[in-house]
């Protein structure tokens, strides 16, 4: 059995080293890096003047290579501007100079009738160049484009329009959605506009989920929301995996005396060892997919469960909605693994961390005396971060907040055998649609 300890000074605990900036960070949005940008430009350095020119002269240059490549492959783009990056792949917007001359079934934005379609000058049609880096693996590479292929059908989902490679560039060209920045409105949603967000977004993940896909990177960066249309678009599916691919057997799929038991008589239990590992440690170390964004994994992925499920969606949506009732991102801004448990430790206290630990047959123990045995009710957590906390009274919450924070609490369910679905979130009474009698309605029923 494997074991978890949080001390104060302590090095990472695991067997094997958690690197801050290795493939943990897989999913880490562009944000992070704008933010650490714009701090930079207000200590005034011209350093960073200089930096932000050779960046722009460097995406100039790869603009100018893709342009090369679309003309020796009969392709026509007209390439505007980066706009993301990660650890995988670059994205740029461009405009599809050919789009009358397709059938364009992928495009799901509303079109003009026949009828009042104006004769003037067609509307330009942009699309989104994913450049993959020739660094990444090719079974990555193959992963995430079949998955995009299979994944068509769906108006929440973003689809692959094409893919092709050229010598050893691998692109992908995908719809470009008009979304605006999370950063920029999530502190002005109210409740309705809560509701509408992620109604969206469970639809999106109902629809993948139905086909027993994992994202294992959902964050708002993720979902190219629009508050005009009220209508947001999963995308990046870089990461994701079909659940069962890379799986073995952890103690949370055991029945709960099978698991008892198990744990009993483990070596961990039997045999007290103090904080910290032994020295002359024989037990192989444990495997598990641990990739995403710091601070939107789930605790099953912390805990290095090794039959993850769909369910790491779900905390991911729920950590999305604590950000947006909290007025704080990001919420969680661990810097490993282990700064990641002792977030989830102030929130949940450490008897149910521990609890959490068991169910996938860890060992957590956490001596910092600021982390209570208790924890704290997420409620009291967003009266705190909305400064609107009263001692004792848990009533300081608008009614509809309280009922956002109930349906929250479902979300960031600690057990993934009790946390919601995506379907069951969606015909949960938080996400239903309000529906009202017509006056026609009422008068039949007189």
């Amino acid at each position: 059995m494997a074991q978890v300890t949080v001390a104060v000074n302590q090095e990472d605990p695991f067997q094997t080293p958690c690197c801050p900036l290795g493939p943990v960070d897989e999913g880490e949005s562009q944000d992070q890096q704008n933010d650490a940008e714009d701090s930079e430009v207000s200590d005034g350095s011209e350093d960073v003047s200089t930096r932000r020119q050779q960046i722009a002269q460097v995406v100039r240059e790869d603009m100018a290579k893709l342009d090369r490549i679309f003309r020796e492959k009969g392709m026509k783009y007209r390439m505007i501007d980066r706009i993301g990056e990660g650890t995988f792949s670059t994205v740029y917007q461009a405009e599809d100079l050919m789009y009358d001359r397709f059938k364009n079934d992928w495009d799901v934005q509303p079109k003009e009738s026949s009828k009042w379609a104006s004769p003037q000058k067609p509307k330009r049609r942009f699309v989104a160049i994913k450049k993959i880096y020739v660094t990444s693996s090719p079974i990555r590479i193959f992963n995430e484009l079949e998955l995009l292929h299979n994944l068509r059908g769906s108006a929440s989902v973003c689809p692959l329009i094409t893919a092709f490679r050229y010598q050893d560039q691998v692109v992908a060209v995908l719809p470009h959605f008009r979304h605006q920045d999370f950063r920029l409105y999530y502190r002005q949603m109210k409740v309705e506009d809560i509701k509408i967000y992620f109604r969206s977004l469970f639809e999106a993940l109902a629809f993948i989920h139905k086909s027993k896909i994992i994202h294992r990177d959902i964050k708002p960066t993720n979902f190219l929301y629009d508050i005009e249309t009220e209508q947001g678009v999963l995308v990046d599916f870089g990461l994701a995996e079909r659940e069962g691919s890379d799986s073995n057997h952890c103690l949370c799929q055991d029945q709960s005396s099978t698991r008892k038991a198990k744990i009993q008589s483990s070596r961990a239990f039997t045999h007290a060892q103090p904080n910290g590992y032994p020295k002359d440690d024989q037990r192989p170390p444990r495997r598990a997919n641990r990739a995403g964004t710091r601070g939107f994994r789930a605790p099953e992925v912390l805990f290095k469960c090794t039959a993850q499920t769909t369910k790491i969606d779900i905390w991911s949506a729920g950590v999305i909605l604590l950000t947006i009732l909290a007025r704080r991102f990001p919420f969680f801004n661990s810097a490993d693994d282990v700064d990641a448990m002792i977030e989830m430790s102030t929130i949940f206290g450490r008897q149910r961390m521990k609890q959490c630990a068991l169910l996938h047959g860890s060992m957590y123990e956490c001596t910092l005396p600021s982390v209570g045995e208790k924890g704290h009710s997420l409620p009291q957590v967003v009266q705190w971060s909305t400064s609107v906390y009263r001692v004792d009274d848990d009533r300081a919450l608008e009614p509809d907040v309280r009922e956002t924070v109930r349906f929250l609490e479902l979300l960031l369910e600690l057990d993934p055998r009790r946390r919601l679905s995506a379907r069951a979130a969606l015909s949960h009474e938080f996400l239903m649609e309000d529906t009202y009698e017509t006056e026609a309605d009422e008068m039949d029923v007189l």
